[in-house]
């Protein structure tokens, strides 16, 4: 009786258990990579893909101008609040969406 309880447990279990352990495999792989490359810096696909025309084409990126001019913001920290809050409506119609749905499966 005790066997059989242990077994349907690991089974009820076993998508966690991959889970977690995909979860330790990439932060090793993270770890790893991050303290066996020294001075790497990131850059965005944009700038990779301006660079490769700009090879290819072979015009300097200060003659690129952009169809539509963007706007820049003064500072990171500017930057980085207006895509927290992009993200915070995002994530509030996602979940506003999700609970209609939600409620009028409950309600019929």
């Amino acid at each position: 009786m005790r066997q059989g309880l242990t077994t349907k447990m690991a089974y009820r279990y076993t998508l966690e258990i991959l889970a977690v352990i995909a979860v330790v495999a990439f932060c090793a792989l993270f770890l790893y990579t991050e303290t066996s490359t020294n001075g790497a810096e990131f850059a965005g696909s944009d700038d990779a893909a301006s660079q490769l025309v700009a090879n290819l084409t072979g015009t300097s990126l200060e003659n690129f101008h952009p169809v539509i001019p963007q706007w820049e913001p003064p500072s990171g920290e500017i930057e980085s609040s207006l895509f927290a809050l992009q993200a915070a409506i995002g994530g509030i119609l996602v979940g506003g969406i999700f609970g209609y749905w939600i409620g009028q499966k409950k309600k019929a």
